[in-house]
């Protein structure tokens, strides 16, 4: 499946500095859109009433590995986290299918719908059909619609001084989807990673009274820490020796398997960071763009990582040690 797309999974992703160019001006204004483009979050957040919102997003990409079936289970758990990420809960997802149809036999395309499927079932969520169209690279993904309490809100801005920053997934999923692609082989560690839901963190986060959270995909853990930061008007403290990584990640990373993507977001970073810490290796990997990775907490909940804390704006967004 890899062969078939230039790029892969969240990789793909516009560099994050063009994306926000483009989107200038674009976004809507009411008292009821609770979270929209303003701070680049993982979705949309509409109030119904003082109790419900309604949580909207969509995410596809290209394949990130060659077994169709978990391409479409890791396309799914993706696209749920957003979610997850807003502290809410998904409720229907709809697909988003481009198929070379011509290249590819269908049958294959409903080996990737049936991993979506599944994953969709995992989490408690409805699927009721979606979009497709032939297209000359495979792509998939889902649009979901969730709900969540407006007073549970998880968002980019709500981070405060002093508080502990956790990780609930290991790195390194980027550069063991480049090595796949490139070589072959297969990495079940990464699978197992990017098929595990981020529900159970989300729901210990919002039990816990957090309210600052993401999830780190595509713009990597620098990135993604970079707009918390900017959002919250302060500044991310990163632990780089405390940063779990999938294994093979670093041997896949020195072995040159980086992708553009990924070299797109530590430069988009490093004018708001300080890095003179580590090296450029571990710069690579701290900005390494992930598939479905974990959430980026601003607190401490079971099962992740304590990588480092937020504190008071020193004049840079990113501090790694």
């Amino acid at each position: 499946m890899t062969q078939f797309a230039r790029g892969g999974g969240c990789a793909c992703k516009l560099p994050p500095g063009e994306l926000e160019a483009v989107l200038v001006g674009l976004g809507a204004d009411s008292p009821d859109l609770l979270v929209g483009l303003a701070n680049g979050d993982d979705a949309a957040v509409v109030r119904l009433d003082d109790s419900t919102a309604i949580v909207a997003t969509t995410d596809f990409f290209t394949p990130v590995v060659d077994d169709p079936y978990d391409w479409g289970r890791i396309a799914a758990c993706n696209a749920l986290s957003d979610v997850y990420a807003m502290g809410g809960r998904p409720l229907v997802a709809l697909n988003l299918l481009a198929w070379p149809r011509g290249v590819i036999d269908m049958v294959v395309a409903a080996q990737v719908l049936r991993g979506g499927l599944d994953v969709a079932k995992e989490a408690g969520c409805l699927v009721a059909g979606g979009h497709s169209i032939d297209d000359g690279e495979p792509k998939y993904g889902m649009a979901v619609t969730g709900l969540v309490n407006p007073a549970q809100i998880m968002s980019l801005d709500a981070g405060e001084p002093g508080t502990p920053l956790s990780l609930t997934k290991p790195l390194g999923i980027g550069v063991l989807n480049s090595r796949h692609k490139a070589t072959g082989e297969v990495f079940p560690q990464a699978i197992d990673v990017m098929t595990t839901l981020n529900r159970d963190a989300a729901l210990a986060a919002v039990q816990r009274g957090i309210r600052c959270a993401t999830d780190v995909t595509g713009f990597g853990l620098l990135g993604h820490a970079y707009k918390l930061a900017r959002a919250s008007k302060l500044t991310v403290v990163i632990n780089s020796a405390d940063v779990p990584y999938v294994d093979g990640a670093r041997e896949a990373a020195e072995a040159g398997y980086i992708s553009g993507g990924t070299r797109r977001n530590l430069d988009w970073v490093r004018p708001n960071a300080q890095l003179d810490k580590v090296d450029e290796l571990d710069a690579l990997l701290l900005a390494d763009a992930q598939t479905s990775g974990g959430l980026l907490v601003a607190g401490e909940v079971p099962g992740g990582v304590v990588i480092g804390h937020l504190q008071a704006h020193t004049g840079v967004a990113v501090q790694v040690h």
